[in-house]
């Protein structure tokens, strides 16, 4: 085995650092301003600890006050959620057929191309036909509306992921199965998804950050906290001629934990994967 010279490894730890540096000093400045008093903030020069650490900011944005800011987050919060569990699961379950056709058949691989070819277009170009037609169905400021809009978004994009997935299957595997006796349903079932599971959470994780982060047609669907999701209820604690910077921030600490934690989840969900779809019985 090549040994490694010892400055060689602490050019790599210090890389490492770097980089985590670079990743976590946003997050982390972002968490002291929530805890910050307003005037720490607008002090100069500015002050990088608070003299006197304020939780205050998250009981106001977790009270269920009627007609309170915490209202409004609490209600956006759930929104989101709704929204992009709705259109995730709804991603998934399309991307995994279409998927594993487009790559069982390379003949029709031609659509995928032309399906994700959309994503050149800017956001703004495809407003107003949705617009109309959210309006035709009734489905403004609606979460399953919204929910459907993602799911153009994200349709592709998982599509795209499970391809590659199901690309790095042995056809001959499926093809023992059927062999076998097994039917496709028993095949996909018993020996390919198990196999995709990694790519299948993968798509799953970022289909879920893509919806979650979506801020442009949640801003022109949505109106009220029936259907506004985080990204816009920060936005409107942003709006006001006065804004507390340190109320901001405390939603943007709030808003990254379903993430986080999903992202979590997901984690464990992949070693699992790798593993049950790489042992034969």
């Amino acid at each position: 085995m090549e040994r490694k010279s010892p400055l060689f490894t602490c050019f790599i730890y210090v890389c490492a650092i770097l980089l985590a540096v670079v990743i976590l000093a946003p997050i982390a400045w972002l968490f002291i301003m929530s805890i910050s008093p307003a005037a720490d903030l607008a002090a100069k020069p500015l002050r990088w600890w608070p003299q006197t650490a304020d939780f205050s900011r998250y009981w106001v944005l977790l009270s269920t006050l009627e007609n309170s800011e915490g209202a409004a987050f609490t209600s956006s919060l759930r929104n989101s959620i709704e929204v992009a569990g709705m259109a995730t699961i709804a991603a998934i379950a399309l991307a995994i057929p279409a998927g594993w056709a487009v790559s069982r058949t390379p003949s029709v691989g031609w659509s995928l191309s032309m399906v994700i070819a959309t994503y050149m277009l800017p956001p703004v170009a495809l407003a107003v036909p949705l617009y109309m037609s959210l309006a035709y169905l009734g489905l403004l400021n609606n979460v399953f509306g919204l929910a459907l809009v993602y799911l153009t978004i994200l349709a592709p994009f998982t599509t795209w992921l499970m391809k590659s997935g199901f690309d790095s299957i042995p056809k001959e595997i499926e093809a023992a199965a059927m062999i076998d006796g097994a039917g496709l349903f028993q095949t996909l079932k018993i020996i390919t998804l198990p196999l995709a599971m990694p790519v299948m959470a993968t798509s799953a994780l970022f289909a879920f950050l893509l919806a979650w982060d979506e801020f442009f047609y949640a801003l022109l669907f949505t109106s009220d906290q029936r259907a506004k999701t985080l990204t816009v209820a920060i936005a409107d604690l942003a709006g006001g001629r006065v804004s507390d910077y340190g109320l901001i921030a405390t939603a943007g600490v709030l808003a990254a934990l379903p993430p986080v934690l999903i992202g979590l989840v997901m984690q464990r969900a992949l070693i699992s994967g790798l593993t049950s779809g790489g042992v034969k019985g």
